[in-house]
């Protein structure tokens, strides 16, 4: 790979603002293709989902997905955009092997949501407003495998295979307003806004937003400005960004490539980039064609979309609460600080927590096992808390069983460990294992008095007043019941039976 000259980040953003726009991909969740009925179902053979619609055959006319219409409606009233009374789909014309027809139907200059705005909050609680420019219907391509190469990518490779499957599977790109202001924080506000974005698709239910599958993806265009002037710089656009983390990453790396070219007088090229994560680096791809380059002309095979305003409205009134909205109920009704909420919210916790709540939890424990044990687990396996072997209602069982006296915190975590390996429900991983608390009073103070007449120093330090000392013999009676004793119940008989007031 070749090695790119960077600028240090403090002394770019001390010469330069930088400018960004982001433009986000969300694949929806529709059951079939944009424009024909062929099955969106990931997982299947190659080229076995499709028709002559979407591989652009002579004389195959295509049908607007009524589903599509109505996601992209919701996405635009959730973004507070105003909703067209009138658009429609144009033909944008580019040769790309996996683009079968030679153009991709899309809206260019008729969108049918527009004008709005997305309010993101960073991790120290400030507000900032992105400015929305529209959010489109489109239809995605194929895929391209590129065969024989070192990278994966068309460059050095032998041969190329196309699959069509996905090439007409329903698409939103939503495109912002020129990013201002933002000056360092940039790259964390490019992040905020396409993790705002990701929940707000989830919560419509339109999309599983999965940046990992590329069911939701960015492109990040960045631009430098010299301080105190207004004129954008030329931008570079970072082509498929598919994680939050990367599209941070992308803004960072990119600010301090503009400005190291900039600075030794040098001109930014306007082209597309590929993102490499395993350094998180942007190398050329091609030269970026402009609006004009792209032919656009309206499609004669389809009619315009006129939403009813009254299906507008009806759509209006039954969208969900959306995140920010449901984010500040949750932090007033679990009485948590704007930090904790954020940890949580970074975590991916909000629903499982919540899920777990319905289940029967109390809020404090859902949030003390997912956002801990579960937490760590996530973190050394390397997946998300969503990705783990553990449903809500089982944590909700496990907090259940803390709370009647069956477990402690240490036997609990024990029996997180086993469902995660696989061994079964909480109640089956309590029973194969034998992790029941020992509550038996028989059994408990047969265990004090041993531990008592084992340590007898501490015995005698405790009658004559040290209480604190306690503790030595209540980890003597944990170790001999293998934690499964109750701890407080244990020094409560050691106090007993020394003839000592806690």
């Amino acid at each position: 790979m070749t090695v790119i000259d960077l600028e240090s980040y403090e002394d770019a953003l001390a010469t330069y603002d930088p400018v960004m726009g982001l433009e986000v991909h969300v694949e929806l969740g529709t059951k079939t293709k944009m424009f024909c009925g062929c099955s969106t179902e990931l997982g299947q053979d190659a080229n076995t989902q499709t028709c002559p619609v979407c591989l652009g055959l002579p004389g195959a006319l295509p049908v607007v997905n009524e589903i599509g219409v109505e996601s992209a409606i919701k996405i635009g009233l959730a973004l507070n955009c105003e909703i067209a009374e009138w658009c429609r789909f144009a033909r944008k014309n580019y040769f790309y092997p996996d683009m079968p027809k030679n153009f991709q139907t899309s809206q260019y200059d008729e969108p049918i949501a527009f004008n709005g705005y997305l309010d993101v909050q960073l991790e120290d609680g400030e507000v900032f407003r992105v400015q929305i420019e529209r959010a489109h219907m489109e239809e995605d391509t194929g895929k391209s495998t590129h065969v024989g190469g070192a990278t994966g990518r068309i460059h050095g490779a032998s041969h190329s295979l196309l699959d069509y499957n996905r090439a007409g599977i329903p698409l939103i790109e939503i495109v912002t307003k020129p990013i201002e202001g933002a000056g360092a924080r940039a790259p964390e506000v490019a992040r905020a806004y396409v993790a705002e974005l990701r929940e707000l698709i989830k919560a419509l239910g339109v999309s599983e937003a999965r940046m990992e599958m590329g069911q939701m993806r960015c492109d990040v265009n960045l631009s430098l400005r010299p301080h105190g002037t207004e004129t954008f710089g030329t931008r570079s656009e970072t082509k498929n960004v598919n994680s939050l983390r990367s599209v941070e990453r992308a803004a960072r790396f990119e600010i301090q490539r503009h400005a190291a070219v900039l600075n030794s007088g040098g001109t930014i090229v306007q082209e597309t980039r590929h993102f490499h994560e395993e350094d998180g680096s942007t190398t050329a791809g091609r030269i970026k064609d402009n609006a004009e380059d792209y032919r656009y002309f309206p499609e004669p095979d389809l009619v315009p979309v006129a939403p009813a305003r009254e299906w507008v409205e009806e759509l209006r009134g039954g969208l969900p609460e959306l995140p920010r909205v449901r984010r500040a109920r949750l932090k007033e009704e679990w009485g948590v600080s704007e930090h904790d909420m954020q940890s949580i919210l970074n975590a991916g916790a909000v629903d499982l927590i919540v899920a777990t709540t319905e289940a029967g939890a109390p809020s404090d424990q859902a949030r003390k096992w997912w956002m801990g044990e579960l937490a760590r687990n996530a973190n050394e396996t390397g997946r998300g808390l969503d990705e783990l072997p553990v449903t809500p209602a089982q944590v909700a069982r496990v907090a259940e069983l803390v709370a009647a006296g069956d477990l402690n915190d240490k036997l609990a975590r024990q029996v997180l460990e086993g469902v995660l390996a696989g061994e079964g429900d909480p109640d089956t991983v309590v029973e194969k294992r034998g992790l029941k608390v020992v509550s038996d009073e028989g059994a408990l103070s047969t265990a004090v008095d041993e531990a008592i007449a084992g340590n007898a120093a501490i015995a005698d330090k405790i009658r004559g007043g040290k209480v604190a000392a306690a503790g030595a013999l209540v980890g003597a009676v944990m170790k001999a019941t293998r934690g499964q004793a109750d701890a407080a119940r244990v020094r409560e008989l050691i106090l007993e039976k020394l003839g000592v007031e806690g």
